[in-house]
């Protein structure tokens, strides 16, 4: 099979195709046939070198993947044929930037007919961040007020739609330009961060859900009620910060996301319901890994970018 690999860390151009053996599954695996992979602004840092999450290289990258089940080793969770996706082995590598991935039956979930596996390989990373964010973490019902920052973006255009399907009133923070993708989505109020500092226009916030980090959050603090919650997806070990919303009265909670596949089904139950939707912004080519991971470096995205196998 081919893999994408790198032997040192940088920019795009460190990512090759070269052959490997094709995995075998271990018992209570199945071996995937891949036909999609998710691509997220993790991996991007992975592959220059500023998270060492995974170790150093050579490694092979990726997590979120949607394909077909080739054969399985004692496992009754699928047989072969299933069309399946999801986000395999995270924290540990998935090495799923490759043709065939062996992995885990729990951590993946049947593929509804209204997805297409580029639209599922899309979903996993962005969708459990929001879905444990704002579902288990947070708890968000109706009548809430919840506040996403970065609505426009993989796990923002998500959570955005997860919070309207449990009742809150959604507002969000978005560049000019996105403010007619995410009023699609079903923000009721957009605030342009390019123009609009956010803590002059929004209060009595009963949920932030954070995917932007640095100031940011801590700025959300003015903008929460008392006893609101922050919930962030990339400063979820700042002791200081959690210390300051602590002493104001608030609660503070990082997402540390795992592959929970009692999240998926609800993800995949509000998908079958209509009231969600993946956005991809743009697919790429598997040989064209390298100008995937141009247009990851650049950010600035609307939902997410996905490698076709």
């Amino acid at each position: 099979m081919r893999v994408i690999t790198q032997e040192t860390l940088g920019g795009p151009e460190v990512l090759t195709i070269v052959d490997a053996p094709e995995p075998q599954p271990l018992p209570t695996e199945v071996l995937v046939r891949v036909k999609a992979i998710g691509l997220n602004p993790l991996e991007a840092r992975l592959r220059a070198g500023e998270f060492p999450l995974i170790g150093r290289p050579p490694f092979v990258l990726g997590w979120d993947i949607s394909g077909v089940v080739e054969e399985g080793s004692q496992t009754w969770r699928f047989r072969p044929g299933d069309e399946v996706f999801g986000m395999p082995m995270f924290p540990r590598a998935a090495s799923a930037y490759a043709e065939f991935v062996s992995v885990p039956a729990v951590h993946l979930v049947r593929k509804p007919g209204s997805l297409s596996h580029v639209e599922a390989s899309a979903l996993p990373v962005v969708g459990l961040t929001a879905w444990q964010g704002l579902v288990d973490i947070a708890g968000v019902g109706e009548g809430d007020r919840v506040l996403v920052h970065g609505g426009g973006g993989g796990v923002g255009h998500v959570a955005i739609q997860i919070a309207k399907a449990l009742g809150a009133h959604v507002i969000t923070t978005a560049g000019g330009s996105k403010r007619e993708f995410v009023e699609g989505l079903g923000a009721d109020e957009v605030i342009d961060y390019t123009t609009v500092d956010f803590t002059k226009a929004v209060r009595d916030v009963d949920v932030v859900l954070d995917t932007i980090g640095g100031d940011t959050v801590e700025r959300s603090l003015e903008v929460l009620r008392p006893g609101g919650h922050l919930v962030t997806a990339v400063a979820e070990e700042d002791k200081e910060l959690i210390a300051r919303y602590e002493a104001a009265g608030m609660r503070f909670s990082g997402i540390a996301v795992d592959p929970d596949p009692v999240g998926l089904r609800g993800l995949v139950e509000l998908v079958e319901q209509g009231r969600l939707r993946v956005h991809v912004q743009e697919t790429f080519p598997f040989e064209r890994v390298a100008d995937a991971h141009r247009r990851l470096d650049g950010g600035h995205l609307q939902g997410k970018l996905v490698l076709t196998v």
